[in-house]
């Protein structure tokens, strides 16, 4: 399964950053740079459940393809929210289903960030993204 564009770009980037700090600074403009989303898609009906900070998902289907929009409290959490977005949108349901979301973030160089606790919470979202997709 290829990546799509806007993945390889970022695959890119961390794989050319020289080192740990510089990796956590692209996640926080990863993160900066989501889109904002509106106050009324952060509502509880779209809270995403198993994460340890807030985070609100959104889906839409566009001909045969998924485009999420999500946000969270967290920075660092929306830094990686981020990252899954560029890597999930514009799959179809089958392609999401086949997201292996630990091998993304090792090849991102972003493993040792992903506490039990976030992988979790990332995990939740990827649920919920395919749950939406059913």
């Amino acid at each position: 399964m290829s990546l799509p564009i806007e993945a390889t770009e970022a695959l890119q980037t961390f794989q050319s950053a020289s080192g740990w700090e510089q990796r956590a600074r692209l996640l926080m403009q990863f993160g900066d740079r989501l889109p904002p989303m509106e106050d009324a898609d952060k509502c509880e009906a779209n809270r995403v459940h198993g994460c340890e900070s807030q985070v609100w998902l959104v889906g839409e289907l566009r001909d045969g393809h998924w485009q999420f929009a999500a946000s969270s409290d967290a920075r660092m959490i929306r830094g990686l929210v981020a990252l899954l977005l560029l890597r999930v949108n514009g799959l179809s349901a089958a392609e999401l289903k086949q997201i292996d979301l630990p091998d993304w973030f090792n090849q991102l160089g972003l493993s040792r960030q992903l506490s039990p606790s976030r992988s979790n919470g990332l995990n939740a979202v990827l649920q919920r993204m395919n749950e939406l997709a059913g």
